[in-house]
């Protein structure tokens, strides 16, 4: 089940707002990609937890990764504690992935950060020998990814680095409307909420634009870091 990339939302849909051109474009380059839902999104006011779990599913097959999993963690009210990280850290040594994306470091929604500090610490924890679990399997042993990004989502934040997604772009924008009962639908029944209105998809485009114009593309997505990468050469940053 080793991926090489482990990209990981709070909430289904989270992903796909925040990294999915990047998981794109990485899948495009011969990557292999699986998504982790911490939760089911049962609190959201539109839709339910079934409908986006279907959801879920019919985007991650607009993306194409390899596998998307769910937790079942209780929307809104886990917490940053052995419990969940220990789920968490059997997802990581199960799929073995060298970088791990995850929730904004602060946010609107307050599950988003708790969320980032939450998979940041199961990262580290996935790397102690000393630590098992459930799922663990005597050969596979203890795994830490080489880096933890952090995707950006409904507050600005200043990104540490962008991704160039212009090709990217429209099969971001149908894997986000995948999850038609949460994103603006014409003569919608559903109570509006902050995510619901066309203004939200357009900010949303907006700031894609904003850091692909910082390097001369069209639409970018940013990212920001707790521990600063390396390069090899100067040129790795052009």
């Amino acid at each position: 089940m080793k991926v090489d990339i482990l990209a990981i939302g709070v909430h289904p849909d989270d992903v796909e707002l925040g990294c999915s051109g990047t998981i794109a474009k990485h899948i495009s380059l011969g990557k292999t990609v699986a998504i982790l839902d911490l939760t089911l999104g049962e609190l959201g006011t539109r839709g339910s937890a079934e409908l986006r779990t279907k959801e879920a599913n019919d985007s991650a097959k607009i993306l194409g990764v390899k596998s998307r999993t769910q937790l079942n963690f209780k929307d809104g009210f886990f917490q940053n504690n052995e419990e969940h990280q220990r789920k968490i850290i059997e997802q990581i040594r199960k799929y073995q992935p060298e970088i791990v994306l995850c929730n904004a470091i602060n946010d609107r929604h307050p599950d988003h950060g708790r969320a980032a500090k939450l998979v940041a610490d199961a990262c580290f924890y996935s790397g102690l020998i000393k630590i098992k679990t459930s799922l663990d399997d005597p050969e596979q042993g203890a795994w830490r990814p080489k880096a933890v990004y952090h995707y950006i989502q409904d507050h600005y934040i200043h990104p540490d680095f962008v991704i160039d997604i212009s090709t990217f772009f429209e099969i971001k924008h149908k894997s986000i409307m995948a999850f038609s009962s949460q994103f603006f639908t014409a003569n919608s029944n559903e109570p509006e909420t902050p995510i619901s209105s066309k203004e939200f998809l357009e900010s949303l485009n907006s700031k894609m634009s904003i850091w692909g114009r910082s390097i001369g593309v069209s639409y970018a997505e940013g990212f920001t870091v707790s521990r600063y990468p390396g390069v090899n050469s100067l040129f790795d940053l052009i």
